[in-house]
């Protein structure tokens, strides 16, 4: 009989593996930690860039795999077949819900305007007190330092109070978000 994870951990993260080994090393790294903590990734289902580094590592490891793919991207995204769950929607928008019911923590790595989609939505839900999951920002190599500026600016410029600030918790390295989710479990 299976045992129950510690944690599902959704993982908002690139197709591609962006310009940076070091995003590719962090993604593999992420993947590593959730599989050495009994935690399930909670993912995209794709099989390229960061998010198949992170994917095919937390299998490599033996953690549990929830992949969620709308039908569309199956070919693109190179859809997992070989996860522990697949499934496949019909949209998007199901699939960035699916994803979240799915999980108990959202991590986003760095990614490009699919990965911010995902971030922002779950960032909305947050600010208007929908949930009380934890956001984490994996700060690979400064990625997120421009996004976090901005989130500063519109707080500074009226558009959100500062609690908004305290939403997501920005972590540096894979040791500290280990120890961050570790927290959670």
């Amino acid at each position: 009989m299976s045992q129950q994870p510690r944690l599902s951990v959704c993982v908002y993260c690139g197709s591609r593996d962006g310009s940076d080994p070091a995003f590719a090393a962090a993604a593999e790294a992420v993947g590593a930690l959730l599989a050495e903590n009994g935690f399930r990734l909670v993912y995209g289902a794709g099989d390229v860039g960061l998010m198949g580094r992170v994917a095919r590592t937390a299998q490599a490891g033996g953690a549990e795999t929830l992949g969620v793919i709308p039908a569309h991207l199956m070919a693109r995204e190179a859809g997992k077949a070989d996860l522990t769950t697949l499934i496949v929607t019909e949209t998007m928008h199901e699939r960035k819900k699916v994803m979240f019911m799915n999980a108990d923590a959202v991590v986003a790595l760095p990614g490009g305007a699919g990965t911010l989609d995902e971030l922002f939505e779950v960032l909305t839900w947050r600010q208007l007190g929908l949930h009380e999951k934890p956001l984490f920002l994996l700060n690979t190599a400064g990625y997120w330092g421009p996004l976090i500026t901005m989130i500063a600016h519109l707080v500074d410029r009226g558009f959100a109070d500062r609690s908004f600030l305290e939403f997501l918790r920005v972590v540096d390295s894979p040791d500290q978000l280990r120890a961050a989710l570790r927290s959670l479990s």
